[in-house]
């Protein structure tokens, strides 16, 4: 039987809200939470595995009380437990702080893993790094961007795009893969399985001094990144009348904008 573990995220539904400009971070309770499109690729892979070789599987998540949501979600959908890691000293945790703690939680919760699910990157950051960091953390092998995969024995066998070519990879396990969004379409939970989600809920909370680690190394305290700014960019236009005949403005139009016009092309103009 199979353990694996499952890495999600609750991000905010919608694309833009306020940011904090002590911070540098979103005001993430401003907005209803649901569960980052990439991590739910991510569960749908492991539920195939699961389904076809048995074992069982840990979402876990770390964010405030209200990213619980996510993982009862996780559970209607077939996760066996959940853990959420919440405490204030691990908000505003940069990849490098989220994939430490992360870490930390799947070695004291999970010690015996044998494949953790990421999904590629989430709608809010993108950064696609707290994957490959986990792996870093864990000293397991990796594979990223994976678009289909098998067990083979205490292997994986996996498949990717990478740069318009097909790649197919063995990793031996234990291992981590972050999961793309275009396969593993997520299933909808079932009626029965949110009643057992809540009517039988195995979400376990824990907080920094519960994994047994140093507050100063989660969280902002624990972030190497600091953000200096944050800003949104403002896109300015500029209106030009020209005016005269045909064959003058179009003269007029090369000789202001005939440069511009040949990088968009890629060609020279006066060549042509």
């Amino acid at each position: 039987m199979l353990n694996l573990v499952v890495c999600i995220k609750q991000v905010p539904m919608v694309s833009e809200l306020p940011w904090n400009p002590k911070t540098g971070t979103l005001k993430r309770e401003l907005a209803e939470g649901m569960m980052n499109p990439a991590c739910a690729h991510a569960l749908e892979a492991a539920l195939q595995i699961k389904s076809k070789h048995g074992g069982k599987i840990t979402a876990v998540t770390m964010g405030p009380p209200m990213a619980e949501e996510v993982l009862y979600e996780a559970l209607a959908m077939g996760v066996d437990h959940g853990i959420l890691l919440s405490d204030p000293t691990m908000a505003g945790g940069d990849t490098y702080a989220t994939s430490y703690t992360l870490a930390r939680a799947i070695d004291a919760q999970c010690p015996d893993f044998d494949l953790v699910f990421c999904g590629c990157f989430t709608s809010d950051s993108e950064t696609a790094q707290v994957g490959p960091q986990l792996a870093e953390e864990l000293d397991i092998p990796a594979a990223a961007y994976v678009e289909q995969l098998e067990i083979k024995g205490r292997k994986v066998r996996m498949q990717r795009i990478s740069d318009n070519f097909l790649e197919i990879m063995e990793m031996k396990l234990p291992g981590l893969v972050t999961i793309m969004d275009r396969v593993y379409a997520p299933r909808y939970p079932s009626l029965e399985g949110l009643i057992n989600a809540y009517e039988r809920s195995q979400i376990r909370i824990l907080s920094t001094k519960d994994l047994g680690i140093d507050a100063k190394a989660v969280g902002q305290k624990g972030s190497p990144t600091k953000i200096i700014n944050v800003y949104s960019p403002t896109a300015e236009k500029q209106n030009v009348v020209l005016k005269g005949t045909a064959k003058k403005v179009v003269d007029e139009i090369f000789n202001k904008y005939g440069e511009k016009i040949s990088g968009a092309m890629g060609k020279d103009l006066k060549k042509m």
